[in-house]
């Protein structure tokens, strides 16, 4: 009688446990539903409404729309224009993501290992807001800064180059097609360092100061500690600055604007700006539908891959501290 008793006591309490992780469950489904319903309204709504309007001929307000089909896609893929503004995105790339990686690496460490051990942290903490000061300036006081200092006439550059080389003749950053990429690209290093520098100076605060001191026991100089002990315990910070530094350069579009306008002769077009030449520009409504469509699919198969690429990392630190 008292097994039976027990027996049914132990379903009882099996049905409760299975009620309450429903009710669990239930209460998590409420907390994603607003969430759900943004990304639906923000995001997932106004793609499709895009790709479709990518396969018709519209050119805005009242004029009529027509079903072209993929003709607009097999246009983009002919177009010139087309692939050099993505050859221009790895320039982009260059400029937004891997040397402010580099140099953001560099100087987070040197704040972090040097200038926090010997000057104080409060230094160090103020040096680090002064990297991060271009981020939080508007990209049209910094296209309108940039603008003065890159004057072909009356530019803070060609002052200098005039008065140290003695130069007659300066050079002509934003006309000249040559030179136009770089001088966007120097603006974008200018204001992309600050984010890797405050990333991965958050990172360092998270290593274990005692594997720095055993290093330097052992007679580990700066440089092997940071290749050894710096970098591999910040590596998910570096694939998140990779990551989200990558999709902000394949749609930049404030600085191309401020700067130069695509120009000259196309020497600084980006897909994005394309895309707001032929909807603005154009009222070619659809065919900027169609390069806006296709930047979205190559930003999500580059953060894809991106993301492949992290979770391998992590799968493989994880199997090789098992084996240890």
């Amino acid at each position: 009688m008292s097994r039976k008793t027990g027996s049914r006591g132990r379903r009882e309490l099996t049905e409760q446990q299975k009620i309450y992780e429903r009710r669990i469950r239930s209460g998590y489904g409420r907390y994603i539903i607003p969430g759900a319903l943004g990304t639906i309204v923000v995001l997932l709504i106004p793609f499709v409404a895009n790709i479709l309007i990518s396969c018709t001929n519209w050119r805005g307000g009242r004029s009529k729309m027509k079903w072209i089909g993929f003709d607009n896609y097999a246009r983009l893929f002919q177009d010139e224009k087309f692939w050099t503004s993505f050859g221009n995105s790895l320039y982009m790339i260059v400029a937004m993501v891997i040397i402010p990686l580099l140099i953001g690496l560099l100087l987070a460490a040197v704040l972090f290992d040097y200038i926090g051990r010997e000057f104080g942290g409060k230094t160090a903490s103020f040096l680090r807001a002064c990297y991060y000061l271009p981020q939080i300036l508007p990209v049209g006081v910094a296209g309108i800064l940039w603008n003065w200092i890159l004057n072909s006439q009356t530019g803070a550059i060609n002052r200098i180059l005039a008065g140290m080389l003695g130069l007659s003749e300066t050079p002509d950053w934003l006309g000249d097609p040559d030179l136009a990429i770089y001088a966007v690209m120097l603006m974008l290093i200018w204001s992309q360092i600050g984010y890797p520098v405050v990333i991965f100076m958050s990172a360092l605060g998270r290593v274990d100061p005692e594997l720095y001191e055993a290093a330097a026991l052992d007679g580990a100089g700066w440089w092997r500690r940071f290749t050894a002990i710096t970098l591999p315990q910040i590596k998910p910070e570096i694939f998140v600055v990779v990551l989200t530094c990558t999709v902000a350069a394949l749609k930049v579009f404030g600085p191309v604007y401020m700067l130069t306008k695509g120009g000259p002769q196309s020497s600084t077009l980006v897909p994005s700006y394309y895309s707001y030449i032929n909807f603005f520009g154009k009222s070619q409504i659809g065919y900027g539908a169609a390069i806006s469509s296709v930047l979205a699919i190559i930003i999500a198969i580059v953060a894809s891959v991106i993301l492949v690429f992290q979770n391998r990392s992590a799968a493989r630190e994880r199997a090789g501290a098992l084996i240890a």
